[in-house]
């Protein structure tokens, strides 16, 4: 692949216009520690092969993906981890991408709600768990959208708005800021208009879906993508549901951050665009002509298996250049497969190494080994990984 040489110049644009962007989260009364933007960047004069901008998971820190930018860094490339929307902001309900129902609609609701004793029971003994509210499980959120739907069975055609992406009854009924996803990202490669070289863009669940949806949108700047388990459906139809209709209960859910709990309309926001935006015909069209490497896991419980695999033959599959690979389920690879000591449903990444030479191999090359993927070892022909 082609190099570049930046300037001191080049250098020091790129690095004022991030500073800029991390000065005014510093001085926001909502920052969020240990949220901030990061960037490395080699010295004026060293040949790099591009720059790649990679996000983190819903809820996450740019630093979950420190190992990999290490990686990449190491290998030739300048590096800049933004947070997605909103999360360098603590307070969620107000600072993230959120969905929810218009006023005049959720009140009402939220009077039914505090009306009812069996919701009222069920929150209370959330409020009073010593661990707090996390995501519920199966039976709770059948439970949950039967008795919504039992005292407000108007939430049944309120359902249908946001079931389709494209139904035009979805503004009568909700608040969205969902496309923030997107003009945050644009506004962080904006900061990189001064750094010569390809852009690339690499992200994890949400994160994979603004890396992909970033791509979409700037063609002319975006060279190729890596989306690791992209959340462009979250998974399960009464899990969607759940995420689609629980908003007005105001409940909170705690994810990769405990010590941050975020309104499950930020869920709803984050389903929205991947749904909406990244699967948007104008979207798709784009991103066949953007070499993408989707890597999913068979033990998956956030995006949504079928609809990655839809979304990778709609904008071309292999024939286009695309790359695609799937741990199977004995493999045990969490949805969170990037960092090989995050521990998901008591799963983490055995095959975390190969995954980076993988994703070095693509961006360089714009090829995968899936052999390798497949290895507990790594390949002796491409960069060698540091050990934990």
């Amino acid at each position: 692949m082609p190099q570049v040489t930046p300037t001191r110049d080049h250098i020091e644009q790129t690095r004022q216009q991030i500073d800029r962007y991390i000065y005014q989260i510093d001085r926001h009364p909502e920052r969020r520690v240990g949220a901030y933007p990061y960037y490395l960047f080699h010295e004026p004069g060293q040949p790099i092969r591009g720059t790649v901008m990679i996000f983190h998971g819903f809820s996450a820190k740019p630093h979950q993906m420190w190992r990999l930018a290490d990686y990449l860094f190491l290998n030739g490339f300048n590096v800049y981890q933004p947070a997605i929307a909103g999360h360098v902001y603590i307070n969620p309900a107000k600072n993230w991408p959120q969905v929810d129902l218009k006023p005049e609609i959720a009140e009402p609701l939220k009077a039914k709600v505090q009306r009812d004793p069996v919701l009222q029971t069920y929150l209370t003994n959330i409020a009073n768990s010593p661990t707090g509210f996390t995501h519920p499980n199966l039976n709770e959120q059948i439970a949950l959208t039967t008795r919504l739907l039992k005292i407000e069975p108007r939430l049944l055609d309120i359902a249908k708005a946001i079931q389709s992406p494209d139904d035009p009854d979805f503004d009568t009924y909700f608040i969205s800021s969902h496309r923030e996803f997107l003009t945050d990202a644009e506004a962080r490669l904006n900061e990189l208009a001064a750094m010569p070289g390809e852009i690339y863009t690499v992200g994890l669940s949400v994160g994979g879906s603004v890396a992909l949806g970033l791509a979409a949108a700037r063609p002319d700047r975006i060279k190729r993508v890596v989306a690791y388990a992209p959340l462009l459906r979250i998974y399960g139809d009464d899990n969607l549901k759940y995420v689609n209709l629980a908003g007005p209960l105001d409940i909170k859910e705690s994810g990769w951050d405990p010590d941050l709990q975020f309104p499950v309309g930020c869920l709803t926001a984050a389903n929205r665009f991947g749904s909406s935006e990244v699967m948007s015909p104008a979207s798709l069209q784009s991103l066949r002509n953007t070499p993408t490497f989707m890597v999913l896991t068979a033990n998956e419980d956030a995006a949504d298996i079928p609809t990655n695999r839809r979304f990778f033959d709609l904008i071309g599959g292999t024939s286009r250049g695309h790359q695609f690979f799937f741990y199977e389920q004995d493999m045990f690879v969490p949805h969170p497969m990037v960092d090989p000591t995050e521990v998901s449903q008591n799963m983490s990444n055995r095959y975390w190494k190969s995954l980076y030479q993988e994703t070095f191999r693509f961006l360089t090359l714009g090829t995968i080994d899936p052999g390798n993927l497949g290895s507990y070892d790594e390949s002796q022909q491409l960069p060698a990984v540091p050990s934990v």
